[in-house]
Parts: C-alpha cells; structure tokens; sequence
C-alpha cells in the first residue's frame, strides 16, 4: 500500500509540471496585462493623458517583470514556488497570492467537503430506495429529481434563487457569510445559524448536481447488482431482503461511486465556484474570474493550479478507498 502510494505522489509530480505549463500560457494567451489595466484606470478615472498612463503602466511593466518573455515569467514564478513556497505577489490584491489562497480556499473546501458529503449520503440513500423499489411512485419521483438535477445548469438555479431571495423576500443580505453583527464576534450557535442563513443557497445548488449523479448511478448499479447470481444464492440461504441488498448487493454496487470520488472534489469546487460568483461570496469563484478580468496571472494560475492538485488527490483517495472496500483489488495489488 506504501508503496503503490508513493508510486502515484511521484507520478502526479511530472503531471502538475505540465499542467502548470499548460495553465500559465492559457492564461497570458489573452492580449493585455495587469499593466494595461492600470493605465486604462489612469486614463478613466485618474484622467491622464494616455502618453502619461501609458509611461506610467511600462513602468509598472518593467518594475513587476511583466515585460519579461513568457518564459521566463514562468521559470520566475514556478522557480519561486519550488525554492522558496513563494507563489508571487498579487498585484490587484496588493498581496502575497499565499495570502490570498489562504483567505479564500479554507471557506472553498469545507463548502465543498460539506456538499460532497451531503450529495454522497442523500444521493446513496435515495438510489438504494429507488432501486429496491423500481417502477413505483417514489422511483419516478427520484427520477425525475435526478433528471433535473444533472441537466438544470447550477448558475441558472443560483438566478433563480437570488431572484426570489432579492425581488420576492426582500433578502439584503446577499454576498457575505455573516451578517454585520456576527463578523468578528466568537463562535457560538447564533452564529452558526447564521452562517447557515447566508450559504445554503450555495450548499443546496452545488449538493443538487452532486445528489442526482449518485442517485442515478447507485440505482442503475444495484439493479444490476440485484440481479447477480450470488444476490440469488444469499435469498436461497434464508437471508432477509435488507440482509442481501445491504450486506451483499451495496458493497459491490458503490464500486463506480468509489472511483467516482477521484473527480467529485473538483466537480463540488467547480459547483461552489459557479454559485459563489452568482451570490459573490468571497471564495475562490469571484477571485479566479476577478484576477483574471485584470491580467492579475499569478492569482489565476494558482487557483487554477490548486484546482489541478484537488483532482490528482482525489483520484489518490479514490484507489485507496477501493483497496479498502476490495479485498480483491489488495490482493491483486500484492501480487
């Protein structure tokens, strides 16, 4: 296990190398720099005359090595994070990007990880109740809920949602995680609540998507499962109908939900990131779509670069979870 663990990390190293590669150049491929932006602020609001503002933004250009070839920004910026853990500076936050990552990611992941937990427990739970009760009321019902839910878009219900909060409840609320009285208080319950209050919206769109997809694939898998023949051996033996299905039929179900794992992280993140940008939540969503509306590259790149790694350690999770849930899986790794 070891070993096959510390054969995945090495292999995911030259992986990140050529994605971080990929993203920087995506990502300057655009014309225009964080330098461009500053002179069209000059001339917008500081009123300058474009000869002013354009001395002014190569100035900033030369100053920050944005005048640089693309490379060698790149060998700069990857040099830095490998040597020293310096992921840049951010120049429309006025940061270090380390300091914005870590203002930002903690509140991205536990939205995500709760999501994720939500959408994997509701998501098993209505798939085993669907499928042991196929072609009846409740099976359409949750059918149905699992057609909406992967073919609604997720920033469609986040409008909708703001809509009927702003327009319809007079919601004012609408952009931060706590109301103004609970900002810098302590933790206690009351403040829980209201946490609660402010990102459910963000919770119930992102585990919808999530829910649906576990939902559909359990169904489809235990019906299948059900049928096997030694499904049919268990009922022979005197078995229950919920010894067989929970002791027999789920294990060897969750199989495809398992590896499943390995992308769902990014997905919930890709999930929060929509809804976060609707409500503007101060999360990785309106901090990748902010930096990159500036040319602020070093921000994008290492969002996008921490979105990169998420994946590779859920796939790394993913085969341990299966190792785990196979003694087959161990036993032909061992050999």
């Amino acid at each position: 296990m070891l070993r096959f663990l510390f054969m995945r990390i090495a292999s995911a190293i030259p992986v990140l190398a050529i994605l971080s590669i990929v993203t920087f150049a995506i990502i300057q491929a655009p014309p225009g720099d964080y330098a461009d932006y500053i002179r069209s602020q000059l001339i917008n609001q500081g009123g300058a005359s474009f000869a002013q503002a354009d001395a002014q933004a190569q100035a900033y250009r030369v100053e920050h090595g944005l005048d640089e070839p693309l490379p060698v920004q790149y060998l700069n910026w990857i040099g830095g994070i490998v040597t020293r853990g310096d992921f840049g500076y951010s120049l429309y936050y006025n940061k270090p990007v380390a300091d914005v990552v870590g203002e930002r990611l903690p509140r991205t992941l536990l939205l995500a990880l709760v999501c994720h937990l939500l959408a994997s427990v509701l998501g098993i739970t209505f798939g085993i109740w669907a499928a042991t009760r196929q072609y009846t009321w409740i099976d359409s019902i949750l059918s149905a809920i699992s057609f909406l839910g992967m073919t609604v878009p997720r920033f469609l219900m986040a409008l909708i949602i703001v809509y009927l909060l702003v327009f319809q409840f007079n919601v004012s609320e609408i952009g931060s995680f706590f109301s103004p009285q609970y900002g810098g208080a302590p933790w206690s319950w009351a403040k829980f609540v209201d946490l609660v209050k402010h990102v459910w919206p963000v919770v119930a769109i992102a585990t919808f998507g999530g829910l649906a997809y576990n939902m559909r694939v359990m169904r489809g898998n235990l019906l299948d499962t059900l049928n096997a023949q030694y499904v049919e051996t268990a009922k022979a033996k005197g078995l229950t109908g919920g010894a067989v299905v929970m002791r027999h039929a789920v294990p060897n179900a969750l199989h495809p939900l398992v590896m499943y794992q390995g992308v769902v992280l990014p997905y919930m993140l890709t999930g929060e990131i929509e809804t976060a940008i609707i409500f503007a939540l101060p999360t990785v969503g309106p901090a990748i779509v902010g930096s990159m509306a500036v040319g602020d590259v070093y921000v994008t790149a290492t969002f996008m670069m921490v979105l990169s790694a998420t994946l590779i350690v859920g796939n790394i999770v993913a085969d341990m979870l299966l190792v785990l849930l196979d003694p087959r899986v161990r036993q032909f790794g061992e050999n």
